[in-house]
């Protein structure tokens, strides 16, 4: 989606608010699409001090599986993100400054890469996620499993000695 931001050059005081939805479904991230339904995205453009600003969220739920415990679950993804739009970049290092293309910006590409930036590396079904047993993959969420304890093999002649005392 092109966004005129020639309203505004004009009137320092003028916002120009924007709404749309995009389709994030065949975005695949450690081999799944977690982004079923659709992203809603808000925002303004603006300007203050001569300088153009744009801010916009993005949200959605995603299908989401924990990575300690496999357990699927329904995670909220809001992202906030800002920049400055300019006619010419002076510093091409600086990824806040978005150059203008006749004026216009692609606010969906803005929108689309910023999502995508703040996709979570690690999800978990709750901070305090026990994962699964690393012997019979229990789900220790849903209790202690029923394996014997491993012994440390540095401990191994200090645990036979415990033995032979029962």
């Amino acid at each position: 989606m092109r966004f005129d931001v020639k309203p505004i050059l004009r009137n320092p005081e003028k916002r120009i608010p924007f709404r749309f939805e995009m389709d994030l479904s065949d975005l695949e991230f450690s081999g799944r699409c977690p982004v079923c339904r659709p992203v809603t995205v808000e925002g303004e453009a603006y300007s203050s001090a001569d300088v153009l600003h744009m801010t916009m969220t993005a949200e959605t739920v995603l299908d989401a599986v924990c990575d300690r415990c496999g357990k699927e679950f329904d995670q909220p993804k809001k992202i906030s993100y800002d920049c400055v739009l300019s006619d010419e970049l002076q510093d091409e290092s600086n990824v806040d400054i978005i150059p203008l293309e006749n004026d216009t910006v692609d606010v969906d590409e803005l929108a689309r890469t910023a999502f995508i930036l703040e996709m979570d590396t690690k999800t978990l079904c709750s901070e305090d996620c026990k994962g699964l047993c690393p012997r019979c993959g229990a789900d220790l969420n849903l209790g202690p499993c029923s394996c014997k304890k491993e012994v440390d093999p540095r401990l191994a002649a200090l645990a036979k000695l415990l033995e032979n005392k029962e």
